[in-house]
C-alpha cells in the first residue's frame, strides 16, 4: 500500500481536490471569487476551483507536518513581495482563507484539532492512503520501471 510520502504531490492534490468537491461539507465561501490568496500575489486566482485544491493542499500538508498550526501554514503559503527598488521580502499567505478551509476540513472528518495544533484524523488518512494507491498504480501503468513496485 502506498503512502503519500511515495507519491509526486500534484497527482494526490488533483485527486484529492476532485474527491472534495463531490463531497458535500466542503463548499466554496461566497467571498472566495474575490479573494487574493495573500498579500503578496497581485491577482485573485485565475482557476475557479481553486479553493478545493487549497483544501487538499492543506490536507497533504497536515498529513505530512503533523501538528501544525495556522501561522504556520500562513508561512508555508506566503511568499515574496517587491517592495520597490529594495530586496524582496517574505509576506504571509492569507490567514482567513487558511482558518475557513480547516474548519471545513474538521467538519467533514478529515483533520482533528488538538492542543498543540491539527492533525490528520483515522479517517483522512485512510482516505489520503487509499487515494495515494491508486494513484501510484495509475503512475506505474503508465511508467515501465516502476510495475515492480506496485
Amino acid at each position: 500500500m502506498a503512502k503519500a510520502y511515495d507519491i509526486p504531490a500534484n497527482h494526490l492534490i488533483v485527486r484529492l481536490a476532485e474527491q472534495l468537491k463531490k463531497d458535500k461539507k466542503i463548499e466554496q465561501p461566497s467571498w472566495a471569487a474575490f479573494v487574493k490568496t495573500g498579500s503578496h500575489v497581485e491577482k485573485i486566482p485565475q482557476n475557479k476551483d481553486w479553493w478545493y485544491i487549497r483544501c487538499a493542499s492543506l490536507v497533504r500538508k497536515v498529513y505530512m507536518r503533523g501538528p501544525v498550526g495556522v501561522s504556520d501554514l500562513k508561512s508555508a503559503y506566503g511568499g515574496r513581495k517587491r517592495i520597490g527598488y529594495y530586496l524582496d521580502h517574505h509576506k504571509d499567505g492569507g490567514g482567513a482563507i487558511i482558518r475557513r478551509a480547516l474548519q471545513q476540513l474538521e467538519s467533514s472528518g478529515y483533520i482533528v484539532k488538538k492542543s498543540n495544533g491539527r492533525i490528520i484524523s483515522n479517517e483522512g488518512m485512510k482516505k489520503v492512503d487509499r487515494l495515494a494507491t491508486e494513484v501510484y498504480k495509475d503512475i506505474a501503468g503508465s511508467r515501465p520501471g516502476l510495475q515492480r513496485y506496485a
